[in-house]
């Protein structure tokens, strides 16, 4: 079931209360799979929205899908690692809507590479997304923060292999255990001027919601056979995982729309588990097993 119109982040989000109303939300890395999430979680809110990705067409598509339900919403092409582009993006927010309340660091690159055969470029540019770019924005965006007296919230992305040792995946569980550290650094820093830092871990993600959306927002869907393998490609993690089933980037949402809250106004310095018990799990225990 696909929604449309007015009724669509409604409909979508149906738990999510406007938490963020008048809040102007600045998200960075909004393909149709989490950051995409994220966006329509936090516009569901009520929040303004600033979609930024290095693609056009994924800022442009979730910003038009956006403006569709209602949501005011504006797209912005940036390389996160480019200080004179994130000034620029930041630029745009003040001048869109007067400036940004909610930061979601979210941009990323995937790269299954391990330490023997990672080439020293690649391994430079994924944590320079991951890393460098969240530290661009960070830091652009708390200054714009301080300097209008916004008591704003700021929600980096992590991911289970940020707490974990995942093999052939060099880069991407460096750069997302730095940002759990970036982020209690960045929180003692800011909590002078009334601004709270946060991390959200995610972990694998059940894909159907992010295909669904990819057609929503107007994109040719891949056919029946594809799907299939796509999802029988996660049973996996679907069967080992404590809860046996797996977030959507629509539960991403709604917990980036809560740290972004006041009803988080005592909580930073802290990483939000969004991951049906994946990190808390013992290590020798199969749920499927049943036993």
């Amino acid at each position: 079931m696909f929604y449309g119109g007015a009724a669509a982040l409604t409909g979508l989000y149906n738990r999510t209360e406007m938490k963020l109303s008048e809040k102007v939300a600045l998200v960075t890395g909004t393909s149709p799979n989490i950051g995409g999430g994220i966006a329509e979680g936090l516009a569901a809110a009520g929040a303004a929205l600033v979609c930024v990705d290095s693609r056009a067409d994924n800022a442009e598509d979730c910003v038009r899908y956006l403006k569709s339900t209602g949501a005011r919403a504006t797209a912005v092409t940036c390389d996160v690692t480019d200080e004179r582009q994130v000034i620029a993006a930041v630029a745009a927010a003040r001048e869109a809507f007067g400036g940004v309340d909610l930061l979601v660091n979210g941009a990323a690159i995937f790269n299954r590479k391990g330490v023997i055969d990672m080439p020293l470029d690649e391994w430079q540019r994924q944590l320079a997304i991951i890393l460098t770019g969240t530290f661009l924005f960070t830091k652009h965006v708390a200054k714009l923060m301080i300097e209008q007296g916004r008591k704003g919230s700021i929600i980096n992305i992590i991911s289970t292999a940020g707490h974990q040792g995942e093999p052939n995946n060099i880069a991407y569980c460096t750069a997302k255990s730095g940002l759990l550290n970036f982020t209690r650094s960045a929180a003692m820093e800011l909590i002078a001027h009334g601004i709270r830092v946060n991390s959200l871990t995610p972990t694998a993600t059940d894909p159907s919601e992010s295909i669904e959306r990819a057609e929503r927002w107007g994109r040719k869907g891949p056919g029946p056979d594809q799907v299939n393998r796509i999802m029988q490609a996660f049973k996996p993690f679907r069967d080992r995982v404590a809860m046996q089933k797996l977030p959507s980037p629509r539960d991403y949402g709604q917990a980036a729309a809560f740290l972004g809250s006041d009803d988080a106004m005592m909580i930073t310095g802290t990483d939000l588990r969004v991951d049906a018990g994946a990190i808390a799990q013992y290590w020798a225990w199969d749920p499927s097993s049943k036993q």
